[in-house]
């Protein structure tokens, strides 16, 4: 990414480095001392681009300094986790580009774009320095640089018994509007509850929001284009001041006139499938995101597209042959997890699937897909023939989202083939623990336990639910905005209580991983 810092200082003026006082550096390290030693020009260079890198953090949009260009890829994304503005060039980088931006341009101080804090690259971690704290403080305790206006450290930090008493803040503090939040329903268009939820979660989800505020996708001039229609609404959720039901026009022509016949069946009128749309949906915006190649079905895609970043991940299917004991490993690309519950819940006690009592939670799901073997014939090239084996599917690589759906509709093969629901209530966490299913935490190789349960641990984002029979039911959602829920019904939008989505008997379900939020 490209930024308005100048290479030089715009004006002549020489910036002194603050004096040396008991007890504190004179210089944050030895190597920012070197830097500062060198000659008054780079001295100025170096305060001049740390003044305008806090302007950039804290009085613009704070997606300008999440936004980064991927070194090897040079592909612009928008990332939540905090980035790292250079110091000695107008770039800005993630965690994992900064040794590879530092070892090109041999530029080795960066500033932490949530804090305004300096990193130096050769000590390998934040450095306090006097100058820059100093700029750093007038800038959050006054959004200047003047010293006529310059409070002190200890003033700016100290606690105020009136100010920071409830009752203060909540007479002085205004609710923001919806223009904030995208808290706006969706206008049923004809049986298109199926749709409207789906797009909800979308709207609702942080990477999604924050790629498309900040112009992710920009340039096209594909006519109907999806991705198109999603900058749109995105724009008018949370840039327009309206609380009115929206129409999503653009995104109902976009796919009712895309070339894929392999999704004719949505352009009817009648209620369709929501995961069916929600699979649809992601696959078109990866085409008109990434590299335009439909992800194939049992085989492993990358793409560095929006979609595959908020989205996909990788499973890994390991069969043993039991003759020879030689292993086979498969990897595959995921865009869902896709969970049975009608062995499950025959399992569960024999309870009629159709309004049965039985009860059982997402956990159990799971441990039936990536936990326990299955028992499987296959063709051994060891062997050179048919053998019995036992196969174990497992998580490689988890998503930043990840989407589950609760199979609630079987299809039953007969005479009359004819579709069932299953309404056995599961039972799903806020907080979900996914290191169990993975490759590494099923082989126990957890050296690292604590920043492995970090990178597993997910927190609810949003829920879909059918409700009703499986021909003439209707959906609605949950999706979660900071740490309120709001209940999505088409066009009607109500605050929810954590318990209402908890009973929900979820078909949906989408989870953010922690260390993102």
């Amino acid at each position: 990414m490209s930024s308005a810092r100048p290479s030089t200082p715009a004006s002549p003026k020489n910036y002194k480095v603050k004096a040396a006082q008991q007890g504190q550096p004179m210089y944050g390290c030895e190597h920012l001392q070197k830097l500062f030693n060198q000659d008054q020009v780079t001295t100025n260079t170096s305060i001049h681009h740390y003044k305008m890198i806090l302007r950039t953090i804290f009085d613009q949009t704070p997606v300008v300094s999440q936004t980064v260009k991927v070194v090897d890829t040079q592909q612009v994304v928008t990332t939540l986790t905090p980035t790292y503005l250079c110091l000695q060039c107008p770039s800005t980088v993630t965690e994992e580009d900064r040794i590879k931006h530092g070892n090109k341009k041999s530029h080795r101080f960066y500033v932490d774009s949530r804090s305004a804090a300096l990193y130096c690259q050769m000590c390998d971690d934040m450095v306090y320095d006097p100058t820059f704290e100093e700029l750093r403080l007038k800038k959050l305790g006054t959004s200047t640089f003047s010293n006529t206006r310059k409070r002190k450290q200890d003033e700016l930090f100290s606690p105020d018994p009136v100010k920071d008493s409830p009752a203060y803040i909540s007479q002085n503090t205004t609710t923001a509007t919806c223009k904030a939040n995208g808290l706006r329903g969706i206008y049923n268009a004809g049986a298109t509850c199926y749709q409207n939820v789906v797009l909800q979660s979308f709207l609702h989800n942080p990477i999604l929001r924050n790629y498309y505020l900040s112009d992710g996708h920009s340039g096209c001039d594909t006519p109907h284009c999806l991705s198109c229609a999603m900058d749109d609404m995105f724009q008018d959720f949370y840039a327009v001041e309206n609380t009115n039901g929206y129409t999503a026009a653009n995104i109902l022509s976009g796919f009712w006139i895309s070339e894929r016949k392999a999704f004719e069946n949505l352009v009817t009128t009648k209620e369709q499938d929501a995961h069916e749309f929600f699979q649809f949906l992601a696959e078109e915006l990866h085409e008109r995101n990434g590299d335009g190649k439909k992800p194939e079905i049992g085989s492993e895609h990358s793409c560095n597209c929006i979609i595959h970043q908020t989205f996909y991940g990788k499973l890994q299917t390991q069969t043993t042959c039991q003759n020879c004991q030689g292993v086979t490993n498969q990897v595959q690309s995921f865009l869902d997890l896709s969970l049975p519950l009608e062995n499950l819940t025959q399992k569960k006690g024999g309870k009629k699937l159709l309004g049965g009592k039985g009860t059982m939670t997402l956990q159990e799901c799971l441990d039936e897909e990536y936990v326990k073997l299955d028992k499987c014939e296959y063709r051994c090239n060891g062997c050179n023939s048919t053998q019995q084996a036992r196969r174990q599917t497992s998580i490689k690589r988890l998503p930043n989202v990840l989407s589950i759906q609760l199979k609630r509709f079987e299809y039953k093969q007969g005479r009359h083939e004819r579709a069932a629901k299953i309404d056995t209530p599961v039972q799903f966490p806020l907080q979900l623990n996914m290191l169990p299913y993975t490759t590494v935490g099923r082989s126990g190789d957890t050296k690292d336990s604590y920043e492995l349960a970090r990178q597993c641990t997910y927190d609810l984002l949003s829920v879909v639910v059918h409700v009703g029979e499986i021909d003439t039911g209707h959906y609605v959602s949950y999706c979660r905005v900071g740490d309120q829920w709001f209940a999505f019904n088409d066009h009607k939008v109500e605050v929810a209580q954590k318990s209402d989505v908890l009973n929900a008997k979820a078909y949906l379900l989408f989870y953010i991983v922690r260390s993102l939020t």
